[in-house]
Formats: C-alpha cells, structure tokens, sequence
C-alpha cells in the first residue's frame, strides 16, 4: 500500500509541472489522502509516512503543500494515539530542514503530540514538544492569547514532571503577556499556575495570598480547593508579620470554618502552642513537594511549627533557657538557639540571644499600653477644649452638660 501511495504522489507531482492547474492538484492530493486515512492495519502507519515524505519534497509547490499539510493536521487529530504519535515524529522530522515554510502546520502537530505525551503522563516530553514552537522567533505572528495558553500549559507540564524552575521560566514569560490579554479563562490559569509555582518554590506567603485571590473569582465549586490550598501554604510559611497578617485573613473568612485545617489555623491565630500530635491529620494533607527535608533536616511543616512555638513563647515569656526552650519547641536546645538566633537576626523576632548564660531575652511590644496612652492623651485634649470653651461661654456647662 505504501508503495502505491508513493507512485501516486510522483505521478501528481509531474502533474503540477506539466500545466495542470493548483486547484486541480491540490483536489487530487486530497483524495489520495483520504484514501490513505483510511487504510487498515499494519500499512496505515508506511502509507502515511509515504504521505508525508512526498509532500514535503521541495519539487512541489508551497501554496499546495501548506494547504495539504493543514487537512493531514486536522485528520491526524482523529487517529488512534499510537498512530498519531508515530505520524506527528516522522513528519517533524522530515520537515525539520523547512520548519520555516511549515511553522503553522508544526505548531499544530506539535500541540496535538504533546496532547498525546500528557494523556501518556510524559510530562517532560509534552512540554519539550511545546517548546520547540518558535513563539518569539519564527516568521509567523502568534496572538497573545496563543502564546500566553502555551506558556501557561508548558509550565503547568514542567510542575507535573516536578521541576519548577523550568516552570517559573515559561510562567514569566507567560507574566508579560498575560497583561495585554483579555481572555479571563487565561487570566484564571495564568494566577493559579503562578500560584503553584510560588507554592513549588516554597514561597508560601506569595502562594497563599494567590490562592485566597482565586478563592473569590473560579467557579464555585473549585473555591474551597483554592482557600484550602492557602490555608496549607500560610501555614507552611516561616513565621513572621507576613504570615500573622495571613492567617488573620483567613480566619476572619467564615469559609476556613468548614475546612479540616481550621484547628490549626485557629491555634496560630490565637498564638498558641502547637504540639507535635496535633500536626498528625494535618501532613496528610500535603502534597508531595510539600513534604521535603529542610537543611537541618526537619519537614517543612515541623520547620514551621517550631518558628510559630517560638513566635509564641516569646509573648509568654521574657526570658528562657535553651534546655527549657528546646523541652517547649520538643527539638534540642542546640537546635532550638539556632532557630532563636535566625529568626532575631531576620527581624521576625525581637530579642537577643546570651549565649554565656544560655539564655534567650525576648523584647515584646504590648499594644494595650501604647493605646491606653492614647486614650489618655485623646482625653487630655477633650478636657482643654471644655475648659477654654467654659472660659468664653460661662452658660455653656449648663445648657449642654
């Protein structure tokens, strides 16, 4: 069959030099192509191939192939996987050498490869095929929204196959576009891809504020995924005014209540101290990047449940030692100061650390006594404003008090 194929094709391409008209040949290669779609078995993948190589042949005309070239496309999207698989590589190589003739007709092969690799789960290979379309450099003019949805799906691809650098890549690209488009469909992907980057490069304070934004503008029923997710993310994050913020946010959405997390949030919230046992249901929750070693070799979770303690014991005490502090946090003492130590030196705890006497000095800044100063002060101007009022208008006290 494939053979046949191929004395067809040569027959009509010395057609189309012989004064036969473009409309003509290009009818013919039609019904040759339809003819070969529609061979059974083993052939159909040679004949195809027989296809392919004779379109491409520099012999025949642009203005035919291209347009061939675009019906093969559509007909190749309604092949079993396998067979389009094997078709969609055989034809990007053999038009690799005149990839600038045919950039339309390879964008649209490689879209529907990489459709097939992500049916496969060949995140990697989905997103390479995706890449290889020359977005910025090729002699065609892309539209925005195209070159934003295939960013968008390349970094999406690169989170699947867990690599997120390669995603915070394309997704920055997919940044300086995603402002001249209105399509609010990719508005949506672009903030929620974004979002898990910043959740995969463990930028949890950015990610959650991200997923709560999306919590408010998807559809209904993926919103609670989205507050959710930003819950898990604040409460990831190291401790600090940046979080305290968060979890203020969330806790006074009524939303959080329904959420298998609110135990915690609560507990954070309130600055109370968090033991290990209570943290249990919640790591089941994790996804996997979220569940990495850090480099003292906690989870990231204890890592975060450790700062809050802290963040907490330094409300409650002025001063502790490091064997009791390590016996609140249930970490070394060693460790403990470490912690101690890092966090004073980032500014996300004021206090200072003795390391002769073993001893952590915590400075806290009570908001009550700075507002009852206020409020004194507030009533000290009230009470001159009476009195000079009472000195010009001696009735006045009467009249109105």
């Amino acid at each position: 069959m494939a053979q046949a194929v191929r004395q067809q094709l040569n027959q009509l391409a010395s057609m189309s030099h012989s004064g036969t008209s473009h409309k003509d040949v290009t009818e013919r290669y039609k019904a040759i192509l339809e003819t070969t779609i529609k061979t059974q078995g083993d052939e159909l993948i040679p004949s195809l191939h027989a296809f392919v190589e004779a379109l491409v042949n520099e012999n025949i005309s642009l203005v035919i192939s291209r347009q061939i070239l675009t019906d093969f496309c559509n007909h190749l999207t309604k092949l079993p996987d396998p067979v389009a698989k094997n078709v969609a590589k055989f034809t990007l190589d053999r038009v690799y050498a005149r990839v600038i003739s045919f950039e339309e007709q390879v964008a649209s092969i490689r879209q529907h490869l990489a459709n097939i690799y992500e049916r496969e789960k060949s995140w990697a290979e989905a997103a390479q095929v995706l890449v290889g379309i020359p977005l910025e450099t090729g002699q065609k003019q892309y539209s925005t929204d195209y070159k934003l949805k295939t960013y968008l799906k390349i970094a999406r691809l690169y989170l699947e196959n867990e690599d997120p650098v390669q995603a915070e890549a394309y997704i920055n690209r997919a940044s300086l576009l995603q402002a001249d488009s209105q399509n609010e469909d990719l508005q949506i992907r672009y903030k929620d891809c974004y979002a898990r980057v910043l959740d995969y490069r463990r930028k949890f304070i950015e990610a959650a504020q991200r997923y709560n934004e999306l919590s408010s503008i998807i559809a209904e029923n993926e919103r609670m995924n989205a507050l959710k997710k930003a819950l898990i993310c604040t409460i990831l994050a190291s401790a600090g005014q940046q979080r305290s913020r968060m979890l203020a946010t969330l806790f006074k959405d009524e939303r959080c209540q329904r959420l298998p997390a609110y135990n915690i949030l609560e507990k954070m919230y309130l600055d109370r101290i968090i033991r290990s046992n209570d943290l249990q249901e919640f790591s089941e929750m994790l996804q996997q990047h979220q569940k990495a070693i850090t480099a003292d070799g906690s989870t990231i979770l204890d890592r975060a449940a450790i700062e809050h303690n802290l963040l907490s014991a330094s409300k409650l005490y002025n001063n502790i030692s490091f064997t009791e502090l390590g016996a609140l946090l249930e970490i070394e003492p060693s460790k403990a100061e470490k912690i101690a130590s890092q966090m004073i030196t980032e500014g996300r705890m004021t206090g200072s650390v003795d390391q002769i006497a073993s001893i952590v000095h915590f400075e806290t800044h009570e908001a009550l006594p700075n507002w009852d100063k206020q409020i004194q002060s507030l009533c000290v101007q009230v009470n001159l404003i009476i009195e000079r009022i009472s000195e010009k208008e001696p009735d006045w006290m009467i009249k109105y008090m």
